[in-house]
């Protein structure tokens, strides 16, 4: 076992020998239930025959073109695929190859915009705390997780943060519509601190991700957020790298409230961890000021490469042509409800939410107070542990802030079944027996 290689931390991991649908294989042959695709990117699981396919007769013509010699067919066909799935609002398109490279080119269009468009002072953003948006510098700090940006603060800009919507954590005396508006409020208040003149874009999940744990928004908050941008003329950056292509039960996690963004970020589930892509999808109206004023400023070595667009095109093909936007509509209410029921038996369960297949359970030490477990415990990490002993992968997150409070994300890929999803149920109750059993321990 060699020790060259590293990433977050020194643990070691099984070797991952095969995969096959939502089941991987170790070295060892012991079978996992992959119950969050990944790092909820494997929208169509492993080894989908479609894809595979695509992909090697894409690479049997060419697997990569750069941007500047030539353009390529699959890449103008996938941009033409992603504006139809947005009913044609949004009708320009640049591609990247991950998360964090979307999040960075949606900044740099934004920005670009106003300086172009005579409006040069305009370079705030406003993001919500906690939030994810990626590791790259500038994702990084529209990023509200204390464990990931603290080592790096000092290198990017410091720009407004308000707070993220919750219907679990709503303080006293508010309900969860009121709590939903004076968040939204919060973004006017950042706005008029530092000057509507001056603020380039608001961005934000339109469901929680990693740092939050599937929050999902009272239905009067987005309202609330695009009256603000529109009033206050400030474009809306939606962060659709975890939600888009599917994972919510409609094509993007927008689609639940119809709001209506300037600038749209797609990347994990778009090229279901089959290859890299990225896209940022935005209108023309907002590219034509940039383009006629010498060109976009900004590129990447593999932005709409023929292999990556040929693999997105054909991953969008099989959700369409197996109807799984609307299985993982109707297969992820049954899942939330299974896993609410398993959570009301266990005094450690605090909140089971989520919408589609993007679900998560935040733990508590205590149900009434919503108080988290202390730190030391790592009852995230250790839940996760549990889980991937008896066979099953999640994935683990600190929710408030990334200082404290646990939870896990559970976000199988869109092909799960009903009676995949029972199966995660059994596995999820194995673990929680185990956890509860180690709890009782002196």
């Amino acid at each position: 076992m060699s020790d060259y290689l590293f990433y977050q931390s020194a643990a070691r991991l099984p070797t991952i020998d095969h995969a096959k649908g939502i089941y991987a294989w170790d070295e060892h042959g012991k079978r996992y239930l992959d119950a969050c695709s990944g790092a909820i990117v494997a929208q169509l699981g492993h080894g989908h025959p479609a894809v595979r396919e695509a992909m090697l007769k894409q690479m049997d013509k060419v697997a990569f073109a750069y941007r500047t010699q030539f353009e390529n067919q699959p890449s103008l066909d996938l941009a033409e695929r992603l504006v139809n799935l947005t009913g044609q609002r949004l009708d320009r398109v640049f591609f990247s190859s991950g998360g964090s490279e979307s999040v960075e080119s949606a900044l740099k269009i934004a920005r670009q915009y106003w300086f172009c468009n005579g409006e040069p002072q305009r370079r705030v953003f406003i993001s919500r705390k906690p939030s994810y948006h990626g590791s790259t510098m500038g994702a990084l700090a529209m990023t509200s997780y204390t464990p990931l940006t603290s080592p790096f603060t000092p290198m990017f800009q410091q720009y407004p943060k308000i707070a993220s919507p919750t219907q679990y954590r709503v303080p006293e005396g508010l309900t969860t519509e009121a709590y939903a508006l004076a968040c939204g409020d919060e973004l006017e208040a950042a706005i008029l601190e530092v000057g509507a003149q001056n603020v380039a874009a608001f961005i934000a999940e339109p469901i929680g991700g990693a740092s939050t744990g599937a929050q999902v928004p009272h239905d009067a908050y987005f309202a609330r957020i695009q009256a603000i941008c529109q009033r206050h003329g400030i474009l809306l950056i939606l962060d659709e790298v975890m939600t888009g292509i599917g994972r919510t039960g409609r094509w993007f996690g927008y689609e639940h409230w119809d709001v209506q963004a300037d600038i749209l970020c797609l990347a994990k589930g778009l090229g279901a961890g089959y290859y890299p892509v990225s896209a940022v999808m935005t209108r023309a109206e907002i590219t034509d000021p940039i383009l006629s004023s010498g060109g976009f400023q900004h590129g990447y070595t593999y932005a709409g490469n023929p292999l990556a667009s040929a693999t997105a095109l054909a991953v969008i093909q099989a959700i369409e042509d197996e109807g799984l936007v609307e299985q993982v509509a109707n297969n992820g209410a049954y899942l939330l409800g299974r896993l609410k029921a398993l959570g009301e038996r266990y005094e450690f369960v605090g909140d089971v939410r989520g919408r589609g297949y993007l679900q998560a359970i935040e733990y508590v030490s205590d149900r009434d107070s919503k108080e988290p477990f202390p730190l030391s415990q790592n009852v995230s990490d250790t839940i996760t542990r549990l889980a991937q002993e008896r066979g099953l992968i999640i994935y683990p997150r600190r929710s408030l802030m990334g200082e404290k409070g646990d939870h896990t994300l559970i976000s199988p890929p869109l092909i799960t079944t009903r009676a995949q999803c029972d199966e995660i149920v059994e596995l999820m109750t194995l673990t929680f027996d185990a956890f509860q059993a180690q709890q009782a321990r002196p």
